[in-house]
């Protein structure tokens, strides 16, 4: 087989796990969360809780205003971290993107949480107010 051969499969074999994996978090997501938009979490921020999961450094280097931080990384180590999040009212999740968002929203959805929204293009796509530590 050719090098041009080889590197067009393995090009086609990355593209292929590529979008099997956005449907695996499209599919996780679609099960655990409803996805807001930028406007739609402004206008709903004084009623829900609003949860940053990415890790602390992030957190405190730039976050939405009102957020607070519940990292998935220790919240997966650690359920008592969920324990600051109440049942009654709506969850706002975000990370930089979607994915530790949609991991946070299943862990929650396995703890019965049923309000949880994903903000859609994540932080890195936040054009709202922030606060830095």
């Amino acid at each position: 087989m050719s090098f041009l051969n080889t590197l067009t499969i393995f090009i086609l074999t990355i593209g292929v796990l590529y979008g099997l994996n956005r449907l695996y978090l499209f599919l996780l997501r679609k099960s655990a969360a409803k996805v807001a938009t930028q406007e739609e979490f402004q206008e709903n921020m004084r009623n829900v809780q609003i949860i940053d999961v990415r890790e602390k450094e992030d957190f405190n280097r730039g976050h939405i205003l009102g957020a607070r931080s519940v990292p998935y990384t220790i919240s997966k180590a650690h359920k008592e971290y969920l324990t600051a999040i109440r049942k009654d009212k709506p969850i706002y999740l975000y990370d930089n993107k979607q994915t530790m968002a949609i991991y946070m929203a299943r862990m929650l959805k396995k703890q019965g949480f049923t309000d949880i929204y994903i903000l859609k293009e994540g932080y890195s796509g936040w054009t709202g107010k922030t606060k830095k530590k």
